[in-house]
């Protein structure tokens, strides 16, 4: 069996098949790989925006504020008042001499990101991520910089309006980092960038492994808003445990092992695949699943196995298994240091580094240096090849990659009004629900 690295032909193969011009250009002409365009090194003293002041974006605005020394936050913006007031006094604490954000520059409500990208030059998007498409496409037909958390979409058509903003932010040379941090993990670059030389051979077959607790729990009882709150109030409140607003766990958070397949796999898309999963422990109000384990089928019958799950009280293990030709090959998160056995014997010697802080450092590095750096395509890839196990999983059908990218199934509502009537859709039962 030959080695899968096949990016040449199974992409002129894909290109040639899938609808849509922009997406196809965009992502032929990254090939793959994060493109950097070159212009005159800025040094003016950046002013950075926050879109989504909860956990996630109140670190990655301090990672930011850490990355440089001429730089400010100069706008915050969420839905919600209570969070940006906890995020901006977290953030004056740490950073008072970079804090630069007064009343009249902290916006809230649903039109707040537009506000905070009027007064920055790069945007960190950290909200939802169904809001991800509306927002990065906002952020650069702007002009803005951005740096956007991973997922970057929860259905299709965002994954599609995604490379659309990525062209054209590749068009007007503007920088779009992406949140799939491990890709700045030495320990993890290291494994596989050995990996990609030939330590193990010919790639037979990757699992991975994403057990965790269950995130963001919707508390017993509460089944639904409680009185003056409306629909789409509490949604976002409890935002993670739906699917048009996270995209199940498989795909907010295990999109991080896809990352890792995807990226083994040298940016080549898988061609199809199958899944098992459901619901085991009770949620009531929400509507994603516990549990999901993908089959991915990529060229030459090389396979990649994903295992997820998010159930308090279970064995936890989040790791990286590679099966080839000549050897094999290990990573485990919470001891990190990779190892190949085989023909090759190998064992990371290096050190660990703050993989959030390295994502920020090298995105104003190459912005100091005018060669904004963009991973738009990367992003996109890893982000559909998640929805597409999601897919299989809600479907119980074998999903190929074309039929994911084309699918018409769209999550997120086109307009959102604050006390719009906002249904929750069944929890998807496999061999019932359907997307095509």
């Amino acid at each position: 069996m030959s080695k899968p690295n096949l990016i040449p032909s199974t992409r002129r193969d894909f290109l040639k098949s899938t609808s849509g011009a922009v997406l196809a250009g965009a992502w032929a002409a990254q090939a793959g790989l994060p493109t950097i365009a070159r212009g005159a090194p800025d040094s003016r003293k950046l002013k950075i925006g926050v879109v989504g002041c909860g956990f996630r974006g109140t670190g990655a605005a301090s990672q930011a504020l850490t990355a440089d020394s001429n730089i400010e936050l100069f706008a915050m913006g969420d839905v919600f008042a209570d969070k940006l007031a906890s995020s901006h006094a977290t953030l004056t604490k740490t950073h008072p001499e970079r804090v630069n954000v007064p009343a009249s520059r902290q916006f809230v409500g649903l039109d707040a990101y537009q506000k905070v990208i009027e007064n920055c030059d790069v945007v960190v998007l950290a909200t939802p991520p169904g809001f991800r498409p509306l927002h990065l496409r906002a952020a650069v037909e702007a002009g803005r910089h951005v740096f956007s958390e991973k997922p970057v979409a929860t259905d299709a058509p965002g994954v599609r309006s995604v490379m659309e903003s990525a062209a054209l932010a590749e068009k007007k040379g503007l920088a779009l980092k992406s949140g799939f941090n491990w890709r700045l993990y030495r320990p993890m670059m290291e494994f596989i960038g050995q990996i990609h030389g030939g330590a193990v051979g010919a790639l037979r077959a990757i699992y991975a492994s994403y057990y965790v607790g269950v995130l963001q729990p919707i508390p017993a009882g509460e089944t639904g808003p409680k009185p003056g709150m409306t629909d789409l109030e509490w949604q976002l409140r409890r935002w993670y445990n739906f699917v048009w607003l996270g995209g199940d766990g498989y795909v907010e958070q295990t999109v991080h092992a896809v990352d890792w397949l995807i990226w083994m796999m040298r940016e080549t898309p898988p061609l199809r695949c199958v899944a098992v999963g459901g619901r085991q422990a009770p949620s009531p109000g929400g509507n994603i699943y516990d549990h999901i384990e993908v089959n991915y089928e990529w060229p030459d019958n090389v396979r990649g196995f994903i295992g997820a799950r998010q159930q308090n009280g279970c064995f936890g293990d989040t790791s990286l298994y590679v099966m080839g030709a000549k050897g094999t090959g290990e990573f485990h998160r919470h001891q990190p240091i990779p190892e190949i056995h085989g023909e090759t014997t190998w064992k990371y010697g290096g050190e660990s580094n703050p993989m959030h802080q390295a994502e920020h450092d090298t995105l104003f590095s190459c912005l100091r240096a005018g060669r904004p750096i963009n991973e738009g395509a990367s992003m996109a890839r890893s982000t559909l090849c998640a929805i597409m196990g999601r897919m299989a999983a809600y479907t119980g059908q074998q999903i190929t990659w074309e039929m994911a990218l084309n699918s018409q199934e769209k999550l997120v509502p086109e307009k959102l009004e604050w006390d719009m009537k906002l249904p929750i859709a069944p929890r998807a039962q496999p061999g019932q629900t359907k997307y095509f």
